[in-house]
């Protein structure tokens, strides 16, 4: 008899986990985060599980807590066998956690305990790690903090962005849920690995302040923001009195002595700005108001600036 699962999830990082449920288990209730209002015009949008679970004829929730006597009630009535979590965006508490027969299993964007917590991804890049990927894990009432079930490792390549890594993460996080329900199926529990105790970091949630660039800063940690915080928040800075959205770049060994943020040469390479230690140079960018060009295309635009 196949597995009662209940899968509870928000983004698009959590899709494949969704797919991967559903061909492993008889996933009898999908739970996501209410409808919010997007775009210019602030029309609500579903969340790209909805998306997938309405397009699979699976029924929806979206409770805004699970406060109420009714939201766990309507939990219980799934009866479900387990509940798989990913990227939900709702903290459960411990009477939900203790509803399905065997818990409550977690897909985390990160090799714990190292970056607990809301933006793995984007803080392993930041951080210049050289290595990422993914835990299932049993989840508990701490932030993160439950034993790991199983894992899988993937390096973070020089050139990955926030984004390349989420997708490669993404699709992990659907071979450990695929290989978890199959050994459940075949009444195997996963051992659980308790946690070590060292090497705890947190991947606090992203803040658009933070892609604001300060040129006095070394140039190779403001690339690696670069990569981090593309697609999203996309780092800003100014440059020759211009505030710039910056999609790529490269860090540059090169010695100076002028103040941070003055631009050192503008060539068809790319624009070098002066930073902290080193240069950094500007390939993808983009204007207020315009589409992400190459630095050429915005030197053609602003010949004042190009290098004789």
């Amino acid at each position: 008899m196949a597995l009662r699962v209940v899968f509870a999830g928000t983004p698009e990082f959590a899709v494949p986990c969704l797919r991967a449920a559903a061909r492993s288990a008889d996933v009898v209730a999908v739970y996501s985060q209410p409808d919010r209002p997007a775009g210019r015009g602030r029309q609500l949008s579903v969340s790209p599980v909805k998306a997938e679970a309405l397009a699979r004829g699976l029924t929806v929730m979206q409770p805004e807590n699970f406060k109420s006597s009714y939201a766990k009630d309507a939990l219980r009535e799934f009866q479900p066998d387990l509940m798989i979590v990913v990227a939900y965006g709702l903290i459960l508490p411990q009477s939900v956690l203790d509803i399905p027969r065997y818990g409550c299993w977690n897909v985390h964007a990160s090799l714990l305990p190292r970056w607990r917590g809301a933006a793995p991804i984007q803080r392993a890049i930041e951080a210049g790690d050289t290595r990422s990927g993914v835990c299932l894990m049993q989840m508990e009432k701490g932030l993160d903090t439950g034993p790991v079930l199983l894992s899988l490792e993937t390096p973070i390549h020089p050139d990955d962005t926030g984004g390349s890594l989420h997708d490669r993460l993404s699709a992990l996080g659907a071979e450990v849920v695929e290989d978890g329900l199959k050994l459940l199926q075949l009444g195997i529990r996963p051992v659980p690995q308790i946690q070590s105790a060292e090497g705890v970091t947190y991947a606090h949630k992203l803040d658009k302040a933070e892609a604001r660039l300060d040129w006095s800063q070394p140039a190779t940690v403001l690339a690696a923001k670069i990569r981090a915080f593309h697609p999203w928040p996309i780092c800003e800075a100014e440059v020759s009195g211009e505030r710039l959205r910056l999609h790529a770049a490269q860090a540059l060994p090169l010695n100076h002595h002028v103040a941070p943020g003055t631009v050192l040469a503008a060539t068809r390479s790319g624009l070098d700005i002066a930073c902290g230690e080193g240069a950094l140079r500007l390939i993808s960018l983009q204007r207020e108001g315009g589409r992400p060009v190459t630095a050429t295309d915005y030197l053609n635009a602003r010949s004042h600036l190009r290098s004789t």
